[in-house]
């Protein structure tokens, strides 16, 4: 066990023995700041400061990485008033205010003063965590997704400690797991699952989704999980007081023993903890001790694909897994949860059997299609998903409605953001029909737009084509094929929890 000295340097993290972890319920006394009478530390620099916070999370990685079953039982110095300045400079500008009605422009006043009066609140325990404001925005199928909106303090003393937890966590996360990682995108975990169909012997998908997870976490085993590797109290507590201090909504606070707010700061991290122990590690036991053939996992937060050689393998695998999300309070969505043939030898085997062409998946916004190339090799084809798209023309629409008496050069710029915000995003490889299909569409909704102010009546396709190409980005593959990207942004070695480094393939740990 390391028991930090005074000296920044040195007083790093204190790990011990999980099993030991909770035999002392005090909590360590935390030193606090010399905020007066101290000119050196006070003229340090703040890239300076960002350079020694950033070792420190280098040393917390090393000990994480290197002590799998001990715990960390001094975490709180390392938020330190340094961290929560870049915290609140990494939260955007423009996000609507919270309960406390504070914009980020308002807390920028005085900010220096601020931040020490907030540190000293949290080292003393007197900061206190103030109810969300709950909002509700539009989802593609057309109903209401919950977002919870943090008081600004809280998003400031979430996102410093999320920074010093993911230090820790991103050394026992398994490979297969992309949602809400540092480093890691959505283009990462399709790359990862496009490259293990192809290069594994993969004849059936597990297409599944948890049903309301962020609604259903249980806040008990949250903090059994959150307590495998973290045995500061005092950073436990300040996660139970996220967890319970609840929503406001309808003038009305509503808190319960269960769900993790989706919106805060911190709960894309909860939520892979939560999923790591409920489901991960579960997960990649079961395929190396259950599996008779080859099995892959892809997971983005909530929604996860699984790949079979065998149908009995799928299978078994889907009854242990509904038994298993059972125990932590979970359960698949009974309509997004599907198991079909799918690779690169499900047409043929359809065929034979007089089936139609092998169905299809959707994950991250795309729909997965098992299809050929050119040269008659299998291909994993990715189009964008339909009711997507129309959603997205559907918000266009409305938003055009809004600018329709802008002029026709500010209109362009605003659908010139659109349209390529839109194309980063899909241009992928096999997907350029889609990427088509939506700028004409656009260019559609714009041209009815013109014509409806115009007193010369309907605008010709001939005098809008021009503005079109004007304004609107030519539809561009602008994303490499899967399998070439992934050679070059994924590790070949990676750490895997409990186990010394073991090789990473396509679709996770092997």
């Amino acid at each position: 066990m390391m028991h930090g000295s005074g000296k920044s340097d040195e007083a790093i993290v204190a790990v011990k023995p999980a099993n030991e972890a909770e035999q002392s319920a005090e909590e360590p006394v935390e030193r606090r700041a010399e905020a007066e009478g101290n000119a050196g530390q006070q003229s340090t620099s703040r890239a300076q400061s960002r350079e020694d916070a950033s070792q420190a999370l280098e040393r917390i990685r090393k000990a994480a990485r290197e002590r799998k079953e001990e715990k960390f039982i001094s975490l709180l110095h390392h938020i330190d008033t340094e961290r929560l300045v870049a915290a609140f400079y990494e939260l955007k500008a423009n996000a609507a205010p919270g309960t406390d009605g504070l914009t980020w422009r308002d807390y920028e006043q005085d900010l220096e003063r601020k931040i020490e009066d907030l540190h000293a609140r949290i080292h003393r325990g007197a900061y206190r965590a103030l109810p969300s404001r709950r909002v509700y925005i539009p989802k593609p199928d057309g109903g209401q997704r919950p977002l919870a909106v943090a008081a600004i303090e809280d998003k400031i003393v979430q996102r410093a400690v999320a920074e010093v937890l993911n230090a820790i966590y991103e050394e026992d996360f398994l490979g297969f797991s992309y949602g809400f990682r540092p480093g890691r995108s959505a283009h990462d975990a399709m790359d990862a699952l496009v490259v293990a169909i192809e290069s594994k012997k993969v004849n059936f998908i597990l297409d599944a989704d948890i049903r309301s997870f962020f609604d259903t976490v249980d806040h008990a085993w949250l903090i059994r999980f959150v307590e495998h590797r973290i045995g500061d109290r005092r950073a436990i507590r300040l996660i139970q007081k996220w967890l319970k201090v609840g929503v406001l909504e309808d003038a009305q606070v509503l808190a319960s023993e269960q769900g993790t707010a989706q919106g805060a700061v911190i709960s894309p991290l909860l939520a892979n903890i939560y999923l790591h122990y409920a489901l991960d590690l579960w997960a990649e036991r079961w395929r190396q001790h259950e599996a008779s053939g080859d099995v892959i996992i892809v997971r983005y937060a909530d929604d996860f694909i699984v790949g079979f050689q065998h149908e009995g393998d799928a299978r078994r695998f889907l009854d242990a897994l509904r038994k298993r999300l059972a125990e932590f309070a979970l359960a698949l969505h009974p309509e997004k949860t599907r198991l079909i043939e799918f690779g690169r030898f499900a047409e043929q085997n359809r065929r034979r059997r007089g089936l139609g062409k092998p169905e299809t998946f959707n994950f991250l916004g795309f729909t997965f299609i098992s299809g050929r190339s050119r040269r008659g090799k299998f291909l994993v084809k990715r189009k964008s998903r339909r009711d997507r798209m129309r959603a997205k023309l559907t918000e266009i629409k409305q938003a055009l409605r809004r600018r329709m008496h802008q002029s026709i050069s500010v209109q362009g710029r605003w659908l010139m953001q659109v349209v390529r915000g839109y194309f980063n995003y899909h241009a992928v490889p096999t997907n350029r029909q889609a990427l088509v299909t939506f700028r004409d569409e656009v260019a559609k909704r714009w041209r009815r737009l013109l014509s409806h102010r115009s007193q010369k009546g309907t605008l010709s396709w001939k005098r809008m084509k021009p503005i079109a190409d004007a304004w609107l980005p030519e539809p561009t593959i602008l994303h490499a094929w899967p399998r070439q990207r992934f050679a070059v942004t994924h590790p070949r070695w990676e750490p895997y929890a409990g186990k010394p480094h073991v090789r990473f393939c396509a679709g996770g740990a092997q």
